[in-house]
Order: structure tokens, then C-alpha cells, then sequence
């Protein structure tokens, strides 16, 4: 599998709503981090659905290589 794109290093806090559907961005190519814009397009790539079971602020990981996606694991800082 190919390395995604680093968007930044560091996690987009985002407010989120309790029942809404998120769609992360894994590819880190978005123009909409860290939420899917469709940039994964003819790759190998696909967002990940994510359902807030809570409203409140979620840590979304922006360097795409976090081992508990969608949210920040602290990866960033290792690579």
C-alpha cells in the first residue's frame, strides 16, 4: 500500500455532533482536512466513516499514519 500524504503534524481538533457521520480523510490529499473531499480518486485509498456517539471535540489525526484512526495516536511526533 502506498504512504499517505502528510497533511500536517499535528491533530485538527473539531467540534462534532452526536449521531452525525464523519468521513476522514486517509489519503491526506483533501482539501477539506481532516475530512474526505474525494482528492483519493483513482487511488488506492478510501475515507473512513466515523459516528460521533457523543457531541464534544475530537483530536483527528492530519498526518494520516495514526494506528488509531480517525484520531491522533501521538504518531506524528515519531515521524
Amino acid at each position: 500500500m502506498a504512504d499517505p500524504v502528510i497533511a500536517q503534524k499535528s491533530p485538527i481538533p473539531v467540534e462534532v455532533e452526536a449521531g452525525k457521520n464523519y468521513f476522514w480523510c486517509t489519503c491526506g490529499k483533501s482539501s477539506k482536512q481532516p475530512f474526505c473531499d474525494g482528492s483519493h480518486q483513482g487511488s488506492e485509498f478510501a475515507p473512513m466513516k466515523w459516528t460521533a456517539d457523543a457531541t464534544g471535540k475530537k483530536f483527528f489525526c492530519a498526518c494520516k499514519h495514526t494506528g488509531k484512526g480517525p484520531f491522533c495516536d501521538g504518531t506524528h511526533s515519531k515521524i
